[in-house]
């Protein structure tokens, strides 16, 4: 059911009845049902479902909402544009339930080798039956490598994947290990894979001497108290560190927009963003115009805070990258991955910064989900091997589009359930323990294939140069079977005891 405003009148109606031009109401805490252009109203869109981006976006008259984004605070009125299948939600939906696997469907080494040299094998033994007898016959035949292959390369491939466990990654699909050994770019989403999905408060910015840093921070906590959005979190996390305690605050004169208006022992505090503190009436000083500008270079918020009708500061709310980030990309360098980026739904000045903080070669900023996979897309028609590394239902396309997709526990269910691997300590400090036991399978791979080719070489020769015995040969073949069935069990020597 959605409210939807008829003769001046708000009323309930079911979603399959409302049309495009409706005018659709959204309020605090509801989901917004369609997509469409705000008529009226101001809010607090928390648009991480689709764009990725963790911290909540402003939204005013002139400008377009989307379908399942969620109304942190305020109140909308939305001329209907698209609704049903028409929205970009389930554009999303569909591409993902449909699009087709691009993966080749390769068989592993040996069912491939098997296939191909079971004809071959076949012909030569049914000659040599006639020509040398049933004895030489049989060794030929029983010489073929298929079968020992068809055992040997699963067997090391589940092997690496149960030492991949022991490390908290979970390999979904054995192709996706052995396909990593080839990757050479990585694409990353932004928030919530190389950045926390919780902020943090940075600087406290005062004006003037009448209040200090934590009276601010107190008046900024007992206001955001009963909000759930990430940068009220941020800021009662940061003041609980703090030991703060938290006045009550007057209910009755609680009020929400793009910031929030409480009374505090008869004051009238005021916290919100820059374009909150204008329509209330208030003049934003110089020092805090520089600060506005400076934090949005950086990817920061800032929260303005007032008493009264007098601004006494601001709280800079800033994302947090995940410590392990930058020695993880040094590692994968020197393991041969040639070009990283990052992909994000967030403005361009913190997308570029931090890919120069990090030392990507590349960023995509602004991007939304279809564009993500498009872009996918685009590198491997230029004969890159591309691995994306996201969270979110906005980064699932492009996740299935590459050659290899990575996603971490703690990510919404669509992701881990797209990816073909999960990091499952919700963290990246195992990637490139991932990208080593891809080279490790690699060359067990290999290994196995000489290993099973030694028996066929020696009972082929024997065959035909020294009448080579069947029951020899299977005594050879089986050793040298052993031989490869320990190489195969290899990686479960790592695995802690």
């Amino acid at each position: 059911m959605v409210w939807v405003l008829r003769d001046n009148v708000e009323i309930e109606i079911p979603l399959e009845k409302v049309h495009v031009n409706d005018i659709v109401v959204v309020t605090t805490g509801e989901v917004v049902p369609i997509d469409g252009l705000i008529i009226d109203g101001m809010a607090m869109i928390d648009q991480q479902a689709l764009t990725g981006e963790s911290q909540p976006a402003e939204k005013e008259v002139g400008e377009k909402v989307l379908a399942s984004t969620v109304v942190i605070s305020g109140k909308i009125w939305v001329k209907v544009e698209k609704m049903g299948v028409d929205t970009t939600i389930f554009e999303i939906n569909q591409i993902l339930t449909h699009s087709a696997d691009f993966k080749t469907q390769t068989q592993l080494w040996g069912e491939k080798l098997a296939d191909k040299t079971a004809l071959p094998f076949l012909c030569m033994s049914t000659l040599t039956l006639g020509i040398l007898g049933p004895s030489v016959g049989l060794v030929v035949f029983s010489a073929n490598f298929g079968n020992r292959l068809r055992i040997l390369a699963p067997l090391g491939t589940l092997n690496h994947i149960k030492l991949a466990s022991e490390k908290s990654i979970l390999i979904k699909d054995g192709r996706a290990i052995e396909a990593l050994n080839k990757v050479d770019t990585i694409l990353f989403d932004k928030t919530g894979t190389l950045t926390d999905k919780e902020s943090e408060v940075g600087r406290i910015i005062l004006c003037g001497d009448d209040y200090g840093e934590e009276e601010l921070l107190t008046y900024a906590a007992a206001a955001e108290g009963k909000l759930t959005h990430p940068i009220a979190k941020a800021i009662l996390n940061k003041a609980k560190a703090s030991k703060l305690t938290l006045p009550d605050i007057d209910d009755s004169k609680y009020q929400m927009g793009y910031g929030i208006t409480v009374s505090i022992n008869h004051k009238i505090i005021r916290v919100g963003s820059a374009r909150f503190i204008k329509r209330e009436g208030l003049a934003l000083p110089e020092h805090i115009k520089k600060a506005i500008t400076h934090s949005h270079v950086q990817g920061h918020s800032l929260v303005m805070v007032a008493v009264n009708d007098q601004i006494i500061g601001a709280i800079e709310v800033q994302t947090v990258v995940r410590p392990e980030v930058k020695q993880i990309i040094s590692d994968l360098r020197q393991r041969g991955i040639k070009h990283f980026a990052i992909v994000s739904g967030d403005h361009k000045q913190p997308t570029q910064r931090l890919a120069e903080k990090l030392g990507m070669d590349s960023y995509f900023y602004e991007i939304l989900p279809q564009e993500k996979a498009n872009l996918v897309e685009q590198l491997q028609k230029k004969g890159q091997s591309v691995c994306f590394v996201g969270d979110g239902i906005n980064d699932a396309i492009a996740m299935k589009k590459a050659n290899v997709s990575i996603s971490l526990t703690g990510a919404s269910s669509i992701a881990t359930d797209v990816a073909d691997v999960v990091l499952m300590d919700g963290t990246l400090s195992h990637l490139f323990e991932l990208f080593d036991l891809s080279k490790d399978l690699d060359i067990n791979l290999r290994t196995s294939l000489g290993i099973t080719l030694v028996p066929t070489a020696i009972n082929l020769s024997g065959a035909f140069l020294f009448n080579l015995g069947y029951t020899t040969a299977v005594i050879i073949k089986n050793m040298v079977f052993f031989v490869g069935a320990a190489n195969a069990m290899l990686p479960l020597r790592k695995l802690k005891t």
